[in-house]
């Protein structure tokens, strides 16, 4: 067995996982809040690698450092991306709380589907290029045939995020919040908390972590065009769907298998089957798990 060539694949994969779960982040936690399927999360990190794109075009031009062009593109993207995360929420969302279900999950569609049109007609729908902003560091390159330089990156920015994301919901006040919130937002409300106030910092918060994946992939690719948002999106909700939706660590092991999956499916088989392998691999757990592998089946009441 080729070691190097399996280690390859199994970065590749984690890569892969990292950005899914970034993304897959966001459904989980608005699906554990208020059990919706935001469809338009996709085009949110859609939107944010288009912000890094032109906020990276203006500062290049300006003789700036890879590295601060970064930082403050990924900044950037955090800021315009949860703006738009939390008017979505409040325009699309919010006057369909107390409605049927499918009325909001066609809102989702129809977000989904106006965003990728604006993006189309304000950009292009030709794939643009993005510039490599992560650099080759020297002491990466005993195994760079292995793990690149922004492989690494993107894992360490993943493994930050998911770190100060549990600090968030598990040891400040607005995370208490948000877990109350999950459980009842009747009650929730009774006790004083501002339900209003967490699911916008909900949208909030999973737009910034699609965004700075937007980002990251983006560079590390070379390129964007308007329609990433919608495959990213798809296979981000299949990795939550996988790890059980509405669980954290859930969304965060649903991509990493779904990341491995493919990797090892393209690298062992073949690349044309790279989805088909990812799907049928999602049917077979739901079939044994059908909440998915970290998530619990639920009973309506009657």
């Amino acid at each position: 067995m080729d070691w190097e060539y399996f280690l390859e694949l199994f970065f590749g994969g984690l890569t892969r996982g990292s950005i899914y779960a970034l993304i897959a982040l966001g459904y989980t936690m608005v699906y554990g809040i208020i059990e919706l399927i935001n469809f338009a999360h996709g085009e949110i990190y859609m939107i944010g690698a288009f912000t890094a794109l032109i906020v990276t075009g203006v500062l290049t031009l300006l003789g700036w450092n890879h590295i601060a062009i970064l930082v403050l593109a990924a900044l950037a993207a955090v800021v315009y991306s949860s703006a738009y995360g939390y008017t979505i929420e409040k325009i699309a969302y919010k006057p369909l709380r107390n409605a049927p279900r499918l009325s909001a999950l066609i809102s989702a569609i129809g977000v989904s589907l106006f965003l990728q049109n604006y993006v189309l007609l304000a950009q292009t729908s030709d794939f643009l290029p993005f510039p490599a902003l992560i650099p080759d560091f020297e002491f990466m390159e005993p195994v760079a045939h292995i793990i690149s330089s922004p492989e690494i990156v993107i894992l360490i920015t993943t493994t930050i995020v998911m770190i100060l994301l549990t600090i968030l919901i598990k040891f400040t006040r607005i995370g208490k919040a948000m877990r109350a919130t999950a459980q009842d937002k009747t009650m929730a409300a009774l006790v004083g908390i501002n339900v209003n106030r967490v699911i916008s910092v909900t949208f909030v918060v999973g737009s910034a972590t699609a965004a700075i994946g937007g980002v990251l992939i983006a560079s590390h690719i070379g390129q964007i065009n308007f329609y990433i948002g919608f495959i990213a999106g798809i296979k981000a909700f299949v990795a939550a769907v996988l790890g059980g939706i509405g669980s954290i660590p859930g969304a965060v092991l649903g991509s990493f298998v779904l990341g491995w999956t493919e990797s090892f499916a393209t690298g062992y088989i073949s690349s044309d089957y790279e989805d088909v392998f990812a799907f049928l691999f999602l049917v077979f757990i739901l079939i044994f798990r059908p909440a998915g592998i970290l998530g619990r089946s639920t009973t309506d009441k009657v």
